[in-house]
């Protein structure tokens, strides 16, 4: 990358911050999630979202103490990522399920990283021990943003999704986060 081009992903970069959500934040959230939604290798879903399913999903996720970060740029939300459960049972405690989402302008800037470093700094700070992530097999951007991180393929499962009438191929990408013996 020319040294111009790193200069300016720092600028961009510094320019975003990055900070724990609040509820004030979930119509920002939902313009970026429902933006994916209209998206064919992302947020496989049909149908936008309403507010008020974003705002049930941001109290559960409030209630039960999972981070949700958003990028903040001039007052705006033009990123978020959130650090939920893999599994709801007893036996996947210590796995977390990640997802960043940023808005399509502001893509391409680091913005993604800085989200993934803040929710995988809260997976140890929960002392998660792995974390995952479901990607769709032509996001290649997204497959690229997880791989700078550290996670590694842990499997392919071929039409597994759906999405606007088509089979979707989806990656699962897997990250641990200590090197403890047990639990």
């Amino acid at each position: 990358m020319p040294i111009g081009a790193v200069w300016f992903l720092a600028w961009v970069s510094d320019a975003v911050k990055i900070r724990p959500a609040l509820r004030e934040d979930v119509p920002g959230i939902l313009a970026i999630y429902n933006a994916a939604v209209r998206e064919p290798a992302a947020a496989y879903e049909d149908v936008p979202h309403t507010l008020a399913q974003r705002e049930e999903w941001f109290d559960y996720f409030a209630g039960r103490n999972f981070p949700i970060h958003v990028a903040e740029a001039d007052g705006a939300i033009v990123g978020w990522g959130s650090l939920g459960p893999h599994q709801e049972r007893m036996g996947f405690r210590f796995t977390g399920a990640v997802a960043v989402y940023v808005a399509e302008r502001h893509r391409r800037r680091g913005i993604g990283g800085r989200l993934m470093e803040a929710l995988l700094a809260a997976g140890r700070a929960r002392q998660l021990h792995v974390v995952l992530a479901t990607i769709d097999a032509a996001n290649e951007p997204s497959l690229q943003l997880h791989a700078q991180h550290g996670f590694t393929r842990a499997g392919l499962f071929a039409e597994a999704g759906c999405k606007f009438g088509e089979w979707r191929d989806v990656i699962y990408l897997q990250l641990r986060l200590d090197d403890r013996p047990m639990p």
